[in-house]
């Protein structure tokens, strides 16, 4: 690697560096702030504060990276241009594309860091995460059933025990679910267990009595029962999914997923495929992000009175990536199986713009008007 290109490349390293950590920790308190006020209300500690915002800082820097490496590189091809290194090295014949080969290695330097972020480490947090809210959503529940008072956790529902056993048995269970308006359902059991299944927390009510009366014939039903399981992941509102999230599996399940897969996250096999798509889509967003503001400052050449035009030409060249990377998400969408290519469309039209300002900017009065030549009025009538 040339002399030059290292220098451009530490320098587009230490400020990518500097740029992420800005913003990953602005991002991090934004959500920081929100999940300690929610956690702090349902009554966890601060351990489970850091484990969660730990889990969450994969997916924080994965939308962190490629706003990191644009901003580095408008930053330092601004300064290199304010302090007229840029024209010094033109002026040693380096063309715009030889002076964009420093940047290309910084973007594949950020596509690598995003694969590792959106195939392995987004996916593992996001599945872990979910698995720890479920976790937290249960112990939420279970501190519901607090003894020797009537609870009323949802509308409809209330709930008593009478005692819970050191060896964690409930006794004497009282439920009272009119939440029909056309039944109200009593259930009464001698004891009960909480006990964990897929569904969310069950309560195992054994030896007790269901008693249902229909309101619209005035009938009163009644039942005995050995073991009944009565789901009392309902009683509160959660906001937590059951089902296996397909953001958590990491992208080779994506690609060959089994049939258990499939159904544990109710997908098909073309939902997921396509999702796999989108992450190989980010990592090519995030390869020219870098390129996009490098080539729209270079393509502005030096100026005593800064390149401000080009850096707005730059953020608006990056608001059209993402209008196309939008825009290419909802044409795939409507047809998986044949559309799948327009996933690709913003990490496409970045080369292409990045590799249309290139070849401008190699021809300095394509943006300005050219200089007029006076001919003497001799030479002109010869």
């Amino acid at each position: 690697m040339a002399r030059f290109d290292r220098y451009l490349l530490s320098q587009l390293l230490v400020l990518f560096g500097f740029f992420s950590l800005i913003l990953v920790l602005i991002y991090w308190i934004n959500r920081a702030v929100r999940l300690f006020d929610q956690l702090i209300a349902d009554g966890q500690n601060i351990w489970v504060f850091l484990e969660l915002t730990s889990l969450s800082l994969p997916s924080i820097i994965r939308v962190v990276l490629p706003l990191s490496a644009f901003v580095s590189a408008v930053y330092v091809t601004n300064r290199m241009a304010s302090d007229s290194e840029l024209t010094v090295v033109q002026a040693t014949g380096y063309s715009p594309f030889r002076l964009a080969r420093p940047v290309v290695y910084f973007g594949v330097i950020v596509a690598v860091l995003m694969s590792v972020l959106v195939h392995a480490l987004v996916p593992w947090s996001t599945e872990r995460l979910s698995l720890r809210q479920s976790e937290i959503a249960e112990n939420i529940t279970a501190r519901l059933l607090t003894p020797g008072e009537f609870l009323s956790p949802s509308d409809g529902t209330t709930f008593y025990i009478r005692d819970v056993s050191i060896q964690g048995e409930m006794l004497d269970i009282f439920i009272s679910d009119t939440t029909n308006p056309d039944l109200s359902i009593t259930y009464t059991a001698t004891k009960a267990y909480l006990i964990r299944s897929d569904n969310g927390p069950q309560l195992v009510m054994i030896d007790g009595l269901a008693q249902t009366l229909d309101k619209t014939n005035n009938r009163l039903l009644t039942t005995g029962f050995d073991d009944f399981a009565y789901d009392v992941g309902n009683l509160i509102d959660t906001g937590i999914s059951t089902r296996r999230p397909a953001s958590g599996l990491p992208t080779w399940d994506l690609i060959g997923a089994s049939d258990k897969l499939l159904e544990a996250t109710q997908s098909t096999q073309t939902d997921l495929w396509l999702r796999a798509h989108d992450r190989f889509a980010q990592v090519a967003l995030s390869f020219v992000a870098a390129l996009v503001g490098f080539a729209a400052l270079v393509a502005g050449g030096f100026s005593r009175f800064g390149l401000w035009r080009y850096i707005m030409l730059a953020i608006f060249l990056v608001v059209v990536l993402k209008v196309l990377e939008s825009t290419g998400s909802s044409i795939a969408r409507k047809d998986p199986d044949v559309m799948w290519p327009f996933m690709y469309l913003a990490g496409v039209g970045g080369i292409i713009i990045s590799a249309a300002l290139l070849f401008i900017s190699a021809r300095p009065y394509f943006f300005k008007r050219k200089p007029k030549i006076n001919v003497p009025l001799q030479e002109a009538n010869a």
